[in-house]
């Protein structure tokens, strides 16, 4: 049994691509510069502070996803200013590996009240602004704290 094969159990598993759209809403009538962020649960029970995000629905481009995810799970209504740009990353779950990519848009709040109740998904168990200068220090993900300082070099431009 010297093959250098990869592993069969890893080889077999299926790959599903998956592609969310979300981001960063400021409200820019604040000087702190508030970024609306959620919590959720993840499947350990530990609460993670990201930023809202989901998947496309019907004829949606990724825009048009961004601004309802963000709505839903905020309640805050934003206009895109610019994007900002994409992540990836990989995940196995429940026999299948996903590579998920995430495209993160800039947005100014333009409407809405701070809130977890319009979230058909209920997947955010908290939601809270957050000044965009600490905003790195409140998000749990390595690759969404880079999302969080691009949007902090670009901001000035929409100001």
């Amino acid at each position: 049994m010297g093959s250098s094969a990869a592993h069969p159990a890893h080889a077999a598993l299926p790959t599903v691509e998956e592609v969310s759209a979300g981001g960063i809403v400021v409200n820019c009538t604040d000087p702190d510069l508030p970024v609306a962020i959620i919590a959720r649960l993840n499947r350990g029970g530990r609460l993670e502070w990201c930023l809202p995000k989901g998947h496309p629905e019907d004829a949606e481009d990724n825009e048009q996803a961004a601004v309802r995810e963000i709505a839903e799970e905020t309640g805050i209504d934003g206009r895109i200013l610019t994007p900002l740009g994409s992540i990836d990353y990989w995940f196995t779950v429940s026999g299948h590996r996903v590579h998920k990519t995430v495209h993160h848009y800039l947005l100014e709040a333009v409407g809405g009240e701070l809130t977890i109740e319009n979230d058909p998904d209920h997947e955010a168990v908290d939601v809270a602004w957050v000044p965009l200068a600490v905003l790195g220090r409140r998000l749990s993900f390595p690759n969404e704290r880079r999302i969080a300082d691009l949007a902090r070099e670009v901001l000035p431009k929409y100001r």
